[in-house]
Parts: structure tokens; sequence; C-alpha cells
């Protein structure tokens, strides 16, 4: 899809702000509704830095317009100079005081040691470490600095639109594969592959591979390595380097074995073919995406390079077409797995187990039904092992199924009894028991123990905490209630040697800690992994609560760390809003950024509506069909039931913010509630849903001609007229997730209806923005835009 028009920027710019002035004084009432008036427009880029160091000031383009400004009242807020903000620096140069967190945490198959990746508290760039367990000490495996010898790691656009999909920000070694039985890993690194033996630490290089490698990882056995290259599997032999290419593709349209766009972006799968047990077959992807309409994306803060050709699946237009084939090395035979793909279009899961047949998940277009299919290795014939219905929609589970080592039985997670649930069925698909019960809040397996019969989850029935239990799977009593094994409330998740013998607990708790700590299987500690991370500079003045009865809604509230009890703040409302993310999660370091802004003189809240996901299956499925009325309903609710509780809120001035579907909520918030919202900031928002992808959209909306209604209520543009409030849109012209032609058709609609906002591009962005400088600037203008639009008299 072409944008509207061509914008031709200076890519240098960090920020262009584009303000759009009506010219109406903003008395900020709302008995009393800003009438919306043509008027000038105002070009305002911000201030940058040349290469050379030149500071250089802004230039306005226009006319000027005089707008009336509220009085400054109390409490004080206190404004740092741009650029001057100490907690903005450090929070834009460490990425929000992630950076040398511990990444991609594996404990080796025989719990002798933990890998895992780790960063400068400042600095991208990962290396490899190992921690080991008999001296719960760590050290250094490999570093990217060894590698690159000073030089500068260089990704193809096909590498980078891939760690955009995973949200994967890392620099050096972003990534690294375990070779099954832990004596190898794997590392790709600048176009190179890697190979660390765990036995003697050496590196060495896999020299016939090399170029535009994608999604490589060790065979079975570790001898070989696989990856995709120019859209074809390949295999190089690790010693010698000899590389072989298994498929042809012919087209550029055809790729085998990478997942398609929507399974990377939507159905948390990355891969796209699998191994035999004995590496004599595989199982590959093939794509072709010759029937997808083409969109041509350019970023104009960069016009020196040419638009990018982006096949992409649109509500209700033709998705790319997936087939599953099985390649016998030993012979040659190249098979199509069969399976019904007019009904179940979508491949969303694949796995090869040791024992027990190869499976498959498949979904129909509308994921209101899914199959669980067993494979014919021999043939690619498929059975049915199990099949799953909902009215509404289905989620999947990325961990599913798991099968057991000898292969006679599987796990498996369903929502038919309104909570996710964990069960174990026979290999033929039958059930045996069910493991959790459906109030229980089962979320993810953490290790499944044949040895002992036990299966250790991650779960919880509150929905802002996660907590580690074990069940027993013994048959004579398969709903014995679970054992809790943490105590401390937060989040605590677990990753699981393979010989069960020790597991790396990770926690986030409500003092504000977030560690990894090595432990035996009874608990007892080894010792901690280590993070480089920076402290937040300040305390975080958190109460997490609950309000409402039906509905009743869960809620963080962040007072300034001077909160004056006698005083009234305005509010800020941080939101997402949608589907399968909380805002809410008893997590103190999740709300650094929220509590700066409440520094400023505000109270900032977040809300989990409907749609949100650990509330059953009714909550999260209540937005069936609409995406925004009831959620936009339950923010309202939930923010009502707050001011009853804490009169400190002044619910006469209240603000909303939110990135990605919380840009989408905040704009719909102010279009269509200026009763409550006095002021919104739509970070990168979906404007028309018939512009953003199928997976998705049609997962909650249907397709576009079975819920016109749905499509209509659900469009920026549809409410665009009713915008009496001020509102600020933010966006990354490179983004190709939500796309900037999204932000485009908003601020163009809002234009032509000659009313008053603000639009603030971000040269050469991406979805997920990482440059500190612009990190500032965005958050420096949010600040700015809340301290003048919820000024009271």
């Amino acid at each position: 899809m072409s944008m509207p028009f061509r914008v031709v920027a200076n890519a240098s710019l960090l920020a262009l702000t584009v303000t759009l002035i009506s010219g109406c004084a903003q008395e900020g009432r709302r008995s009393q509704p800003l009438e919306p008036r043509a008027g000038a427009i105002r070009m305002q880029p911000a201030a940058v830095t040349t290469a050379s160091g030149e500071s250089r000031s802004p230039i306005v383009v226009g006319m000027a317009a005089t707008v009336q400004a509220p009085a400054t009242v109390a409490p004080t807020r206190r404004q740092a100079a741009p650029g001057q903000d100490p907690f903005l620096e450090a929070y834009a140069a460490t990425f929000r005081f992630r950076l040398g967190i511990p990444r991609e945490v594996k404990p080796l198959p025989d719990g002798s040691g933990v890998i895992f990746l780790r960063s400068g508290p400042r600095d991208f760039v990962h290396d490899l470490y190992l921690f080991d367990v008999a001296t719960g000490s760590e050290r250094v495996l490999m570093t990217a600095a060894d590698i690159l010898g000073g030089g500068t790691e260089t990704l193809s656009a096909e590498e980078a639109a891939r760690r955009e999909r995973q949200r994967v920000a890392a620099r050096g070694i972003a990534s690294y594969s375990l070779a099954e039985d832990g004596s190898r890993v794997l590392v790709p690194l600048a176009g190179r592959l890697f190979v660390v033996d765990m036995d003697t630490e050496r590196v060495r290089e896999v020299t016939g591979a090399s170029g535009d490698i994608l999604d490589p990882r060790f065979m079975p056995g570790a001898a070989s390595v696989c990856y995709v290259r120019n859209g074809n599997l390949c295999v190089a032999d690790v010693a010698t380097g000899t590389e072989v290419t298994l498929t042809w593709s012919g087209s550029p349209e055809v790729t085998n074995g990478l997942a398609e766009f929507v399974a990377q972006e939507e159905m948390d799968r990355d891969e796209g073919y699998w191994w035999s047990p004995d590496a004599q077959r595989v199982l590959y992807q093939r794509t072709d995406t010759s029937g997808l309409e083409r969109m041509y994306i350019m970023d104009p803060g960069d016009p020196t390079q040419p638009p990018r050709d982006w096949p992409y699946p649109r509500p209700g237009q033709p998705n790319a077409d997936v087939t599953l084939r099985l390649l016998d090395r030993g012979s040659g035979a190249d098979v199509e797995v069969a399976w019904d793909r007019r009904v179940y279009p979508y491949l969303a899961r694949v796995v090869w187990p040791e024992s027990g047949p190869p499976t498959m998940l498949v979904q129909d277009r509308r994921q209101t039904e899914q199959q669980l299919l067993a494979i014919d290795p021999s043939s690619g014939a498929t059975r049915v092992l199990l099949s799953e219905r909902d009215q509404a929609w289905l989620n999947i589970d990325a961990e599913m199924p798991v099968w057991s080592r000898s292969g006679d039985r599987f796990l498996w997670t369903t929502e038919r009894n309104n909570g996710r649930q964990l069960e174990i069925r026979r290999r033929d698909g039958s059930l045996i028991a069910e493991v959790t019960g459906r109030t229980e809040g089962y979320r993810r397996l953490a290790d499944f123990n044949e040895d002992t019969n036990e299966v250790w989850w991650i779960g919880s029935s509150d929905p802002a905490e996660a907590q580690l239990f074990v069940s027993s799977l013994v048959e004579a009593d398969p709903r014995r209630p679970p054992q809790r094994v943490t105590r401390v409330a937060g989040v605590h998740d677990a990753e699981f040697s393979r010989d069960h013998s020790i597991y790396v607990h990770k926690v986030a708790t409500l003092v504000g800690t977030y560690d990894h700590i090595v432990r035996h299987r009874d608990g007892s500690i080894i010792g901690t992994i280590n993070s480089a991370a920076e402290s937040p500079p300040m305390p975080v003045n958190l109460e997490i609560t609950s309000v409402g009865e039906q509905p009743w809604f869960k809620c963080a509230v962040i007072r300034p760390n001077d909160f004056d009890p006698t005083a009234t703040y305005p509010v800020i409302v941080s939101v997402y809003g949608g589907p399968h993310a909380q805002m809410v999660q008893a997590a103190r370091r999740n709300y650094v950024l929220q509590q700066w802004f409440a520094d400023h003189g505000f109270i900032v809240v977040c809300i989990d509506g409907r749609g949100t996901p650990n509330r059953g299956r009714l909550w999260e499925r209540a937005i069936k069909n609409d995406l925004i009325s009831l959620p936009l309903e339950d923010q309202v609710a939930g923010l009502r039931r707050l001011g009853e509780r804490y009169p400190e809120m002044d619910l006469e001035h209240v603000g909303i913010y939110g990135w990605s579907f919380g840009g989408y909520f905040s704009a719909m918030a102010v279009m269509r509630r200026p009763d409550i919202f006095d002021a919104g900031i739509a970070g990168a928002p979906v404007c028309d849903w018939l512009d953003y992808d199928t997976h998705y959209t049609e997962r909650y909306l249907g397709l576009p001609d079975e819920n016109p209604e749905g499509y209509r209520t659900g469009n920026v543009i549809t409410w665009a007229s009713q915008l009496t409030r001020p509102l600020l849109i933010i966006h990354g012209t490179a983004d190709d997730n939500v796309f900037f032609t999204h932000s485009l058709q908003m601020s163009g609609e809002l234009t032509r209806q000659g009313i008053a906002h603000e639009f603030l591009p971000l040269p050469g962005m991406t979805h997920m923005v990482t440059d500190p400088r612009t990190t500032v600037a965005i958050y420096e203008r949010m600040r700015d835009f809340f301290l003048t639009n919820l000024e009271r008299e």
C-alpha cells in the first residue's frame, strides 16, 4: 500500500513536530467542549545536533497562533531543561534499565551450568557467558568484540525484520542455539556462524556458512548446522564447512524453511523447519507470497533508499500460501504433508519429538477451529488426534504439545471449561486427566518430569502475579491440589535443565528486585547470575489494588514520591487495553517511567479491563467483534471507582497515553469520551483495522464482510470529527508492524476536518524505538504535552 503523500525529511532529525493549531482557546472544561476550527499549520522540527557537533535551532514555517494558557496551580511540577533530565537520560541510555539484564538464560541439559547472554549497562552489544554450577562462578565463553575485531556488525534486511518480529534490540551475540546434549553452542554473528565446544571452550567458525543466514540451528547430533539462505534450506558440516542445499525455490516469492510474517508476528512461531531425531528427514515449510497484496513501504527519513516491496496480508485479503513438506535425505523423496488446507490454512505449530509421531497444529481462517494432527513420517499422511472449537477464537499455546520420552502420552492446554487448563492425553489424543483446574490460573509449562511423574508450571489465580507450582500426574489421584513452590508476591518464572536437577528461578517482585537465581530441584540456592543493569535512580511509589464488583478491575496506582495526601493531582492513564497484554503486574520495576511522570505532579494509573488475559475465557473474549467499546467503558468505570476511593485524584483533569494498541486506545479515548479524557498521546497507533494483518485482526473482529460494523466502529476515522481534546500522535516512519500510514491517515482526516492536533514523526524509527536521543525527545515532548494540557486554573 503506497503512502497518501510522500515526505522527504533530513534523516538526521531526531523528531519532526507538526502542530496543527485551531486557534481556539483551550478552556479545559467538559461543559464547554472545544469547537474545531480550521487554522494554520506549523512545522516545528526539534533542535538537532549535526555530525560536526553543531547545535541548530528549530525552524518554524507557517503562521503563529495564540492559545490561551490556563494558570499553573499547586502542586508544583518540576520540569528539567531539554536534554538535562537525569532520569530520562539514564532511562534512554539503558533501554529502560534493561540493558545488562541476563537474556536467553538456559540451563545445560545435564545441569552442570547455565548459558546466557549479557551486555553492559549502556551497551546493546551482548556476549556469551557460562555460569558454572560446581563453582558458583561465571565466565565469558565468547565476545562479539573478539570476533568482529573492532569492526561493525551489519544486519541484512531479512535479519533486521526477523529481530523486529521477535522484539529483539540486542546487537553482537543476539541469539544462540544449544545442542540437545549441551556439548556445543552455535552462535550467529555478522552473517557468519561460530561453534563453541563446551568441553574445551574453543571457538571455531563454520567456514562454509556465510552471507544472509537466517534461523541457524544444530541438527540432531550437532555434527552439522542447518539454516536458510536465499530462500532455501541448507546444511553445513561443522568440521569441514561443506555446505549442501536441500531445497530449491526457483522464485523470490517462494521460500523454504522460514515461517511466514503472520506466524512470526502473531503465532509466536519463528521456526520453519523441524528435523527427525535421527537427522535423516526434515519437515519444512514452503511459503508462496505471490498471491499477496504488495505494500511499497518507504522511509521518508531516508530518501536515498528505495521503497521496500512488502507482501502483506490485510483482513479479507489473501494470506501467504503455506504448505508443509517432508524431505528424506537418503532417498531424496520430497512429499507434501496432506491436510485440509482449504478449511485449515494456518500452520500454527509443528513438533518432532524423540518418540511419538511428528505433530502439527492447524487452524481455520476465523481461528474458531483447530486440529492437532499426527504425521506419518513415511508418507506425509495425517490423522486427527484432537479438535478444539470456540465461538469467539482459539488462543495458540506456543509450547504445546509436549510429548513424553516414550511417546505414549502428551501434555495439552485448553480453555474449553472457561479457564486455561493443562491436560495429559494418550498417544491417540484421548484424555487421561486434567492436571490443573480451571480456576488455578495456569499460564505456562516449566518442567515435565516423568521420573517423578510431576509437572512444574507457572500460574496464579491473581492476574497480577505469577507463581511456580508443582502438580502430580499420578493417575490414581490426578486432581491432587498443586503445591505452591514460590511464596513472595511478584512475577515468577523458571527454566529447568533437561535432567530436572537444577532450574533458573527468574523473579520480579513488588520490592523492585529482578533476579536470576540458580537453584537445585529442591529449591536450595546454588548462586545468582549477576546483572549488569543499572537500577532506577528513584523509588517507585506503587499500589496494586482492585476496584469495582461486577466487573472488578485490577489496577496500579503510582503517586509522586513527594505525595501530599491533602492535595489533589491531575491523573494520567497509562494504557494498553488490548488483547494478550497486561499493564498491572506485581513487579515494581515495570513502573519506573510512570513514576517519572508522577513526579512531575500527576497520579498515574493503569487498569486492566475486559479483553486482557489471565482472567478466564469469558473475560478475554468479551471484546469479540468490537475491540474498543467494552475496553473503553472499563477504563472509564475503573477510573471512576478509583476516584471514589482516592479523593486525591482529580478526575476533572485526566490524560491518557499508550503505544501500539495503547496508542490506538488513547486516540479513541479522547475522541469518544471527551467528558472523561482531557488530552491523549497516541504512540504508533493503528487507525484502520482493514490495514492491519489478517491473523491478529480477524481473530478479534472476524472477516470484514461478516462484521462490517465492527470494523467501522473500530476505525479511528469514524470518530475523528468528534475530537475536541488535545491529541499528540507519535510514529516511527520505518515502522513495519503498524505502518506509518496509519498515523498519516489519522492526521490527514483531522486536517481535512480542520481539527487541532499535534504530530511527531520519528525519522528512521521502527515500532521499537531504541535510539537514546530519540527516546529522550519523545518523553520530554510527552511530559510537556501533559503539563500544558492538564493544567488547572
